[in-house]
This record gives C-alpha cells, sequence and structure tokens, in this order.
C-alpha cells in the first residue's frame, strides 16, 4: 500500500501545473549579428573595376534589429585610387565601410530602406595635385515591390578623390528573382552615375549587370557580366578601361 501510494504521489507532482520537468523556451533575441567572407576574380563598384580586373578578398559583419534598425561593416583590397594617379606619397590598399541604416515593410509586398554610408580608404597617403582623399559619404534611400527595387545615393562631400563632388549621385534599379526549383537566383541592374561639379562630368557614365547565384549548404556561387557606356576618362595604364565589359566569379559563405 504504502508503495501504491508513493507512486500516486510522485505521478501526481509530474502532472501538477506549475512542476514542469523543463524550463520554458527562452523568448528569441531581437538582436542578430552575421558575418560573410568572400573571393571575387574582379571587384566591380558601379561597374567599374577596383582592382583594376584583378582578384579581391572581401568580408564583413552586420547587426540588425526586429525594429529595423542595422548597422555594419565590410571591407575589401583595392588598388584603384594608386592607379588612377590620384596619390602623389604613399599608399591605399584597403576600403572598409561603415553604414547603418533603417528599415521596414509598408505591406507584404512594398519595403523601403534609408542609410548612410561611409567609404573609407585605409593608407597612409598625400593626394596628387587636384585631387582629394578617397574618402567618402553617401546617404541613401531604396524603395522594393517584390523582386524589383529602386535606390538613390547622394554624396555629402568628396567623393572618391574628386573635389567638392556635394551633390554627386547613383540612381539604380535592381531586380533580384529567385528560381525556388533550381535553387538559383537570377539578377538583374541598371544604374547611372552623375558627377558633380560640372568639371568632373566627364567621369558620368551608365552602367549595366546580370547575374546569376546558387546557394551550395551555405556557399554561395556567382557570376555577373558588368559593362559600361564610360568614356576615355576611365581608361588607365593598369587594368586599361576600367569600366569595360567583363565576367566575375564569386565565392562567398555567411555564419
Amino acid at each position: 500500500m504504502k508503495r501504491n501510494l508513493l507512486n500516486a504521489l510522485v505521478l501526481a507532482a509530474l502532472a501538477a501545473p506549475g512542476l514542469a520537468m523543463a524550463a520554458d523556451a527562452a523568448p528569441a533575441s531581437p538582436h542578430t549579428i552575421t558575418s560573410n567572407v568572400g573571393l571575387v576574380t574582379d571587384y566591380i563598384f558601379r561597374g567599374i573595376a577596383q582592382t583594376s580586373h584583378k582578384p579581391a578578398i572581401q568580408g564583413g559583419m552586420d547587426y540588425s534589429h526586429t525594429s529595423g534598425l542595422y548597422a555594419g561593416v565590410w571591407g575589401s583590397n583595392v588598388s584603384w585610387i594608386g592607379d588612377s594617379g590620384a596619390v602623389a606619397t604613399g599608399s591605399v590598399t584597403m576600403e572598409l565601410d561603415t553604414y547603418a541604416g533603417f528599415r521596414n515593410a509598408i505591406t507584404p509586398d512594398i519595403s523601403y530602406d534609408v542609410g548612410y554610408i561611409r567609404f573609407n580608404y585605409l593608407g597612409d597617403y598625400t593626394p596628387a595635385v587636384g585631387f582629394a582623399k578617397a574618402d567618402t559619404h553617401e546617404a541613401y534611400g531604396s524603395l522594393s515591390y517584390k523582386f524589383l527595387s529602386a535606390k538613390y545615393s547622394y554624396s555629402l562631400g568628396d567623393f572618391l578623390t574628386v573635389k567638392d563632388a556635394k551633390g554627386t549621385s547613383y540612381v539604380e534599379i535592381n531586380a533580384s528573382y529567385p528560381l525556388a526549383d533550381a535553387g538559383v537566383t537570377l539578377g538583374a541592374h541598371a544604374g547611372k552615375q552623375t558627377f558633380k561639379p560640372s568639371s568632373a562630368s566627364i567621369y558620368t557614365y551608365t552602367d549595366y549587370k546580370l547575374s546569376a547565384s546558387k546557394d551550395f549548404s551555405g556557399y554561395v556561387v556567382g557570376l555577373a557580366y558588368s559593362s559600361t557606356n564610360a568614356g576615355p576618362a576611365w581608361t588607365y595604364a593598369t587594368g586599361g578601361k576600367w569600366g569595360k565589359g567583363v565576367a566575375a566569379l564569386s565565392l562567398t559563405h555567411s555564419f
């Protein structure tokens, strides 16, 4: 009888509210931090070669909050500043971008993104006569509808070695369409970089890009072809025409 009574008490305790054997699962954190690293055969930014058509190693870290706030840092090796003749003494071989913004959805199909980015170019160097330091800061805003998006970026001062370039802008339209059955994402892009002041208008150009990527268990392989109508101002001794049509392979991993 004593054994039966003890068993009954144990079963009753296990079934009693508030005496669960396992603790409730902790609530999901509103904070997310991710990192990424990648290799590209040619670092192309807005249609223009940043490494004179040579490979680059890239990587970054991003923070996001469920409210829509985000911030991040991203870096890559570069050579364009020295190769363009914008350096009198010293060298610049590293780009390190910092950015922050806010993005959210208006409807399930429509979302927006506003923010600030600073392109930092690390190195101990003196600009050549007629050039400014390469460090650049922009404000941007974008609007997306399903797989389509439009973005406007506005320079707040000197722009990539061009002096007094406030108002230099970049307008772009992008499409990113996933083929779920194939696990492939197709992309298309068109943009226009408009330089100010008027004396820098020789650098104004339009660029285009088509791309495809596939995720292999967290490793994304991509192939992109980009081209521009950039004029002679974008042709240099090292790398030739930086805005020429070129295909680039990439491999990225996020964790």
